[in-house]
């Protein structure tokens, strides 16, 4: 039978440490709870009564413990890694941002100004890219410089003087003051 996962004993120092990080009720989460397995096991509790009291496995309670038995204190500090390495190399940015920036007809495609999906679209039927979603797409240029705006394609207006389907002749109306469609798109900061 496998020996008892215990925690060894500690110092009135070391226990008041725990006390200090269970009271303070500030910093991290993970920190805290590994410092409550601790000072449970301290207090004679067995592995599967702390697992309960701590709404986790006993795996997870026994490593906690061997964790403190083995490095103290330093074990009970997360060692958070730098996380997922960037899925997009720096050219595939530098080519997503040339194309974010040009117009679609120079890509030879049937529409006057890109947008995110349309963008994403593309960047994959192209190669450019694996797989994009249009947040992350929107985040990437962003952190690039570039910002993609709504569309609006015409400024609406409730004067019936300058409405063109009914306005018929006698408004007054003419090329001038009718509205003028927006085309920007892509703007860079």
């Amino acid at each position: 039978m496998a020996e008892r996962a215990q925690v060894r004993p500690i110092t009135n120092e070391e226990g008041n440490g725990l006390l200090r990080i269970l009271r303070r009720g500030t910093g991290s989460v993970v920190t805290w709870h590994r410092a409550q397995m601790v000072l449970l096991s301290a207090q004679a509790m067995d592995v599967p009564q702390i697992a309960r009291v701590t709404f986790t496995s006993e795996d997870r309670v026994r490593d906690v413990l061997h964790n403190f038995n083995a490095d103290a204190f330093e074990s009970l500090y997360p060692r958070y890694k730098g996380g997922r390495r960037p899925k997009f190399t720096e050219p595939q940015r530098d080519e997503i941002k040339r194309i974010a920036l040009s117009r679609p007809e120079d890509h030879e495609q049937p529409f006057s100004t890109w947008s995110l999906s349309k963008l994403a679209d593309y960047l994959v039927d192209k190669g450019v890219v694996e797989d994009i979603s249009h947040e992350r797409l929107r985040t990437m240029l962003r952190e690039q410089g570039v910002s993609f705006q709504r569309i609006k394609t015409w400024k609406e207006s409730t004067d019936l003087r300058t409405a063109p389907s009914l306005c018929i002749g006698s408004c007054g109306a003419d090329a001038a003051s009718m509205p003028s469609p927006t085309s920007e798109a892509v703007t860079v900061r």
